[in-house]
């Protein structure tokens, strides 16, 4: 009789790891890391150096729309024979405001409101013309004898409309915490610009609460913040020992700083005389409030709250010398947001594999 064979039970072989796996984590990882950057550039690119915009033109002169040559800034002549109001769009103390039509592109035509009000306007069209940068509204033309300034147009109007333009359905997906920390990170660069500017150290003194600062930035149509009212623009020069008032008339209010409020109680009479003069760090005081603005109340805003909570703190300190500088105001903001990003991408990259 014969013996069958046994059968061998034979073990399935070792599960193995895809090699694909690796590569595939390596990949996304690559490919998140390089979409952050390009992320990070746009973000940061309204926050550079003036020269590093592509679309300026040479001191003196302008590009608008889709145009490929630079023109001269407009004279009086030319303002009087092509530019065309349209309709009165605002009036503040110091310039009434026209929306106004030039070769079919849309333009702002700004006039003095009242000449005891000259000095104020003249000093902000000097502002315009000195500072023109990436930061900054373009100066399209002007005219000193007429009281006339003439710059680009933007739909989108002031950060004070910010919330009303995002619930509109055609930019709710505009409406994030990345997408309004990058609007804070433009108004800081802005405050940075203006710390460091050619003409030195420019304190924003047309600030006295959030509604008249909102007031003095233009929000653009690929949403970065422009700087546009700069009428109220003094100079500090701390080693020269030149400081600045904002005004001659008593500020009050928690937006304020601190050094900007009367110093000798309610029983003595406010007398500008008697008030001490202060420095640039008045504008970091209120950076906190104007990023809280910004910020808004959408999903994500609390946690990028929570960590800018210590700069924000820095920020309110009493004593204006221990607040930081827009540069380290400017630097932990960028910080955040890069941390941000990578911390959202991370889930991301997992659920690809």
């Amino acid at each position: 009789m014969e013996k069958k064979p046994r059968s061998v039970r034979r073990e399935p072989p070792p599960k193995e790891v895809p090699a694909l796996a690796p590569v595939l984590l390596l990949a996304a990882v690559l490919f998140l890391n390089g979409l952050l950057y390009l992320y990070l550039s746009n973000v940061h690119g309204s926050s550079g150096r003036a020269g590093a915009d592509p679309s300026l033109c040479p001191l003196g002169s302008f590009r608008l729309g889709a145009g490929k040559n630079c023109s001269p800034w407009l004279s009086c002549e030319a303002i009087s024979k092509e530019v065309r109001k349209l309709k009165r769009v605002g009036e503040g103390a110091v310039k009434k405001v026209f929306l106004s039509e030039w070769k079919e592109n849309k333009v702002v035509l700004s006039q003095l409101t009242s000449l005891e009000l000259q000095d104020d306007f003249l000093h902000g069209l000097k502002m315009l013309k000195a500072l023109q940068s990436k930061h900054v509204v373009r100066l399209l033309g002007y005219c000193e004898q007429q009281f006339t300034i003439l710059t680009e147009y933007h739909p989108l109007g002031s950060l004070r409309g910010l919330n009303e333009t995002l619930s509109m359905p055609r930019y709710k997906g505009f409406n994030t915490w990345h997408r309004r920390l990058a609007l804070a990170i433009d108004y800081v660069s802005i405050i940075r610009f203006l710390h460091g500017s050619p003409l030195g150290t420019l304190v924003m003194c047309d600030s006295n609460d959030l509604a008249k600062v909102l007031s003095q930035y233009l929000l653009t149509s690929d949403f970065h913040v422009l700087v546009n009212d700069l009428d109220a623009l003094p100079l500090v020069n701390r080693s020269a020992g030149v400081l600045v008032k904002c005004g001659r008339r008593e500020l009050r209010g928690e937006f304020v700083a601190p050094e900007q409020r009367w110093p000798h109680g309610e029983e003595v009479p406010f007398d500008d005389d008697l008030m001490p003069a202060y420095d640039e760090k008045t504008d970091i005081w209120k950076i906190p409030d104007v990023a809280n603005f910004l910020l808004g109340h959408v999903e994500g805003s609390d946690i990028v709250r929570l960590h800018l909570f210590d700069i924000h703190a820095a920020c309110k300190k009493k004593d204006p010398a221990e607040r930081p500088s827009a540069q380290e105001v400017l630097d932990t903001y960028r910080k955040v947001l890069t941390l941000l990003i990578r911390e959202a991408a991370v889930p991301s990259t997992r659920e690809m594999l």
